[in-house]
């Protein structure tokens, strides 16, 4: 079995913290018994590029269960949990290409060794292998699709989406005609971005800052770049610290459902002159710029929580900075003029840089969608068209159930009599 990680003999560690996450999973856990026995995704073959954790480890083994062959490599260079990537391997026979902390060449190294495989359903996390799928050859005929590659062909059905920087890359691809194969947004999924987005980076945000740097945010003043999920729930938790939250946003919207529920709003270049601690939420490209890391007071933490770090423009920070030191594993000490800026985890989302990510109880729905969409894309080959789909709601209501009944949660349901009235326009004043 090919694979390439940091060192196999860290497996019992993280064999350990994998059960550890799977007794926190009862979704996936269900989902995974149903597969297991009927081996729902037999003989498939599924690339799989997300950050190699615990709770992903779980979403492997299930689709293990399935009857997949399962290949999985990491969607960013610093989120990988080596001890981890070393169980899954050992423990649960599937082959994994992820170190922590590898560079851009062995990113893009371990992105093609999955696709070796020839995969005919591709899981992603900010579309990196969907992009690089389309470097080969994609040929569709009554909708089934066929991908080409040093002279091999293989059917292909499909590709599932986790992140909403990857969707909106993937909605980008569809509006200039360059999507060629059918793609499924689980980040749309309510029982993803609601919970996922707002209450799992919410918390995983604050944790990979503390952990970086062990400041106290209470009377601190956090700047949150962006209010929407991700913005939403890491500047309630971190007023719910007794920090003092300043949200900044371009969408009239949701700069006003920000000063609604009690926010300070104001443009970035007044944010920057009185933030303590900057966080970028947004999934877009020079958030926080240079001109804005040089008018920031001294000492001032920036750190991203983007999937992609292009948020912050740290490569023109390194270029104008007169030095630059590790000063605590995780942060990076720029100098400017007489000023010190501290970046976190290198620009990259911090919560798996410098944490372990989401807990275990947000991504059980994430991962439930994830594994609900390969049976999705299986059960519907040959009817699929080239463009971005979302999960029904009939399934995100079948998460969303199993999780309340796995969480002892009771709730009601219409009678006959409601659902005629819902459905009817007869009755009124």
């Amino acid at each position: 079995m090919k694979y390439d990680i940091k060192d196999i003999k860290l497996a019992a560690e993280g064999k350990r913290k994998i059960m550890w996450a799977a007794q926190r999973m009862p979704v996936l856990a269900t989902i995974a018994e149903r597969f297991s026995k009927n081996k729902t995704l037999k003989g498939l073959r599924i690339a799989a590029c997300l950050h190699v954790t615990t709770e992903t480890a779980n979403l492997m083994i299930t689709l293990k269960k399935a009857g997949a062959d399962v290949y999985l490599c990491a969607s960013n260079p610093l989120s990988t949990q080596d001890d981890t990537a070393a169980s899954l391997v050992k423990d649960y026979k599937i082959p994994v290409f992820a170190i922590h902390g590898e560079d851009n060449k062995s990113y893009y190294k371990h992105l093609k060794a999955v696709l070796d495989i020839k995969p005919n359903i591709t899981m992603d996390d900010g579309a990196d292998l969907v992009t690089l799928l389309h470097e080969y050859k994609i040929s569709k005929n009554n909708n089934d699709y066929t991908i080409s590659s040093k002279g091999k062909s293989w059917d292909f059905y499909g590709s599932s989406e986790e992140t909403t920087t990857g969707v909106i890359r993937l909605k980008a691809m569809a509006n200039d005609k360059a999507l060629k194969i059918p793609v499924l947004a689980v980040n749309d999924s309510y029982t993803k971005y609601m919970f996922d987005n707002r209450y799992g980076t919410g918390q995983s945000t604050i944790d990979g800052i503390l952990r970086a740097t062990n400041v106290l945010l209470a009377g601190k003043r956090i700047v949150a770049c962006g209010y929407g999920w991700c913005g939403r729930g890491f500047a309630t938790r971190a007023k719910g610290m007794g920090a003092h939250v300043i949200v900044t946003e371009v969408d009239p919207v949701r700069a006003l459902e920000a000063a609604m529920d009690g926010f300070e709003v104001m443009p970035m270049d007044k944010a920057v002159k009185t933030g303590d601690i900057f966080v970028t939420l947004t999934g877009d490209k020079s958030v926080i710029t240079l001109k804005h890391l040089k008018s920031m007071k001294d000492g001032a933490i920036i750190a991203n929580a983007g999937h992609f770090n292009v948020e912050i423009e740290v490569k023109e920070l390194e270029k104008a900075a007169k030095t630059k030191r590790e000063v605590r594993t995780n942060v990076t000490e720029y100098t400017l003029g007489k000023r010190k800026i501290n970046v976190l985890g290198e620009g990259r989302l911090i919560n798996l840089a410098a944490a372990e990510g989401h807990p275990a109880e947000v991504m059980d729905m994430s991962f439930a969608n994830q594994a609900l969409a390969a049976e999705w894309f299986y059960q519907n080959r040959g009817k699929l068209s080239p463009k971005v789909y979302k999960l029904s709601k009939e399934l995100d209501n079948e998460v969303a159930t199993l999780k309340l009944k796995a969480m002892g949660v009771k709730f009601d349901k219409l009678t006959p009599a409601q659902k005629k009235y819902l459905n009817s326009w007869t009755e009124g004043t």
